[in-house]
């Protein structure tokens, strides 16, 4: 993958970030622990393993080794405030690292747990994770009884999070 496609794929990353942040910031309060599907996450485990995979995944092409703890984070978060804070930094830190990527960054190698990864697919597989695990939180929503944002109503999204043309 060539930096100038990253920058292409990282912009439509962005905006989904807006739009699953107004998913994260919808859900109430008193079902963050709670387990509408079973054998599923609860909607805090979702959102910190949707967002720490966000943030890790650009983070391991600096490193070379894809190494996270969502049990250290999850004790962390404590109330639907929390939640939002560690989403927003999750964003901020990967958006910060995928600024800094190189072309040759971008054809390294990956250490994971699952063995080695191309880079350009490790960034490629954040896009595939975060649709997929969004996709998990519309139907936490609906089971919730809130009505989850139009999967491509980019335009209801903070204004760092909307199409450029109209930033």
């Amino acid at each position: 993958m060539k930096k100038s496609t990253l920058v292409v794929m990282w912009d439509m990353v962005r905006m989904r970030h807006g739009v699953g942040l107004r998913c994260v910031e919808a859900l109430p309060a008193d079902k963050l622990d709670a387990h509408p599907v079973k054998d599923m996450r609860t909607p805090k485990e979702l959102v910190v393993h949707m967002y720490l995979y966000l943030r890790a995944a650009p983070e391991s092409i600096l490193s070379g080794t894809l190494e996270y703890d969502e049990q250290k984070e999850l004790a962390a978060i404590r109330t639907k405030q929390d939640l939002v804070k560690f989403t927003e930094r999750c964003w901020q830190a990967a958006d910060a690292v995928v600024a800094k990527l190189t072309d040759a960054q971008l054809a390294s190698m990956v250490k994971t747990p699952w063995g080695e990864m191309n880079a350009g697919v490790m960034i490629g597989s954040v896009q595939e994770e975060y649709l997929h695990h969004r996709g998990q939180l519309y139907v936490f929503l609906r089971l919730f009884g809130v009505e989850p944002p139009v999967s491509y109503d980019f335009d209801a999204s903070a204004p760092e999070f909307r199409p450029k043309q109209h930033s």
